[in-house]
């Protein structure tokens, strides 16, 4: 073998021992990492045990010493009506019990809030006070003639219209103002008549003809002539073929049928005269407020046509109607028009007069939650707890409302941040009705819990048999 042979042969050599080393102690490091590891395994074992025996030693109400608080049960969150008496994993939910301390356990529909998070919240408090509330009601509404103010005037025979004195609608009248002259052919037999037989009464015996000229007047009133018509006739002791009709009442035209040639027939209507001495305003009150408007209340009316100028007068009737648009309902109220300023169309503000209440207690407002189906109002128990109370309220004026039932006088009321509150015992409440069902009804709640949220049947067995005992951890 040659030299360059035995080289080549020692080299190789070399080789393969410094691999067989780096083998050797990549061996012995591999096997001071699995003792490490199996002393580390060993002593999580030992301390998983440890910690779960100290967390299971706990039994409802022990003081736990991680919050310093009583223990009532443990319980899982997403199902809150079940309870158990150890700690340990849910049966519903991956997640660990969580333990109800007797300071947080729901009262009667009550919360704990400490005094630091009333600040975060930023809870304020007021006191019901005992007082009266009187009640300032506003309305608006438009002016119109009073309909009972209205007198038509009618054709009481068959005649001519031949002469007309008023010549449109809406001209204003006084009483005794002309109106109309009428050509009544018929009146003019029976005046003769008339006028006949108080000729022959005057040359003979009046006893004996006095009941023929009694009869011939009958006979004039019969015909549709009035008595101021009758009197005229007897004054002069002459025919008359031609009557004035005059106005009965100051006021407006309010309708005219009449012209000038027309023929009339009994019962036509000629005139439609409104009265202006007062008229009505039907104001549109908001239907809230519709108890507290009664007829008989006096009022006070303004209106932008006439500034400066009040108007008083009383409210007439309350219209049995709700207006479904605005949820409004009319009351007609009658004011006194001195001078006829007021006319029909204008708009008015209507002003009731506050009307004093009974003492009631009074809270803020703001205080009063409306949930739609119940009135509530959250008091202040004192210590940091809280409680809903159902109240039935009554009116409210000037920011405060009065509460006929279910605070009393004294009591602190919330008046800001009451709605946190309100849900979180609305919650708690929930929780402690769940929690007080009985077995059957909780186990359907159960079911349906399990249910929605996927377990397996595997964990639905397990839950049965661990109701109101610990689960060891996996």
């Amino acid at each position: 073998m040659s030299l360059r042979a035995l080289a080549i042969g020692g080299a190789a050599t070399l080789v393969l021992a410094l691999v067989a080393y780096a083998a050797f102690e990549a061996g012995i490091e591999r096997g001071r990492t699995k003792a490490s590891g199996i002393v580390d395994t060993a002593n999580a074992a030992r301390a998983v045990p440890s910690a779960a025996a100290s967390s299971h030693t706990l039994k409802p109400g022990d003081v736990d010493p991680s919050a310093g608080k009583r223990v009532l049960y443990w319980h899982d969150p997403m199902v809150p009506g079940s309870k158990f008496d150890k700690p340990g994993k849910s049966p519903f939910m991956d997640m660990q019990l969580v333990p109800v301390y007797a300071d947080d356990a729901p009262d009667a529909g009550g919360v704990a809030i400490d005094a630091r998070l009333q600040q975060n919240l930023g809870v304020r408090t007021a006191k019901a006070v005992a007082g009266s509330l009187s009640s300032a009601i506003s309305a608006v509404g438009n002016v119109a003639y009073n309909e009972r103010d209205v007198v038509l005037v009618q054709a009481r025979s068959n005649g001519f219209l031949e002469k007309l004195f008023v010549r449109a609608a809406l001209d204003p009248v006084t009483k005794g103002q002309p109106l109309a002259e009428l050509y009544v052919p018929e009146w003019i037999a029976v005046q003769e008549e008339y006028l006949s037989a108080k000729r022959l009464r005057s040359d003979v015996d009046a006893l004996a003809l006095g009941g023929l000229a009694d009869a011939a007047g009958q006979r004039m009133r019969l015909a549709g002539m009035s008595e101021e018509q009758i009197r005229a006739v007897d004054a002069r002791g002459a025919v008359q073929p031609r009557f004035t009709i005059t106005s009965p009442m100051d006021g407006v035209v309010g309708e005219l049928s009449a012209r000038e040639g027309m023929t009339v027939a009994p019962g036509a209507p000629l005139f439609r005269l409104n009265g202006l001495a007062t008229v009505w305003v039907n104001a549109e009150v908001p239907e809230s407020a519709a108890a507290e408007v009664r007829p008989g209340n006096a009022v006070q009316a303004r209106t932008p046509a006439l500034p400066g100028s009040v108007f008083k007068g009383r409210v007439s009737t309350i219209l049995p109607e709700i207006n479904a648009t605005t949820r409004t309902l009319k009351a007609r109220i009658e004011l006194a028009n001195p001078g006829g300023r007021l006319v029909p169309g204008m708009f008015a503000t209507i002003d009731f007069a506050p009307t004093r209440r009974r003492n009631a207690v009074l809270v803020p407002s703001e205080a009063v939650i409306w949930t739609g189906k119940r009135t509530v109002v959250i008091v202040a128990q004192g210590g940091g707890r809280f409680a809903p109370a159902d109240v039935e309220t009554g009116v409210e004026s000037h920011g405060q409302t009065e509460i006929r039932k279910g605070v009393r006088d004294g009591d602190s009321v919330v008046v800001s941040g009451q709605f946190l509150i309100d849900s979180e015992a609305n919650l708690k409440a929930a929780i402690k009705r769940m929690s007080e069902m009985p077995a059957d009804g909780t186990d359907h709640t159960r079911a349906a819990m399990t249910a929605d949220h996927n377990v397996d049947g595997a964990a639905d067995a397990h839950r049965d048999g661990v109701h109101g005992t610990s689960q060891r951890a996996e």
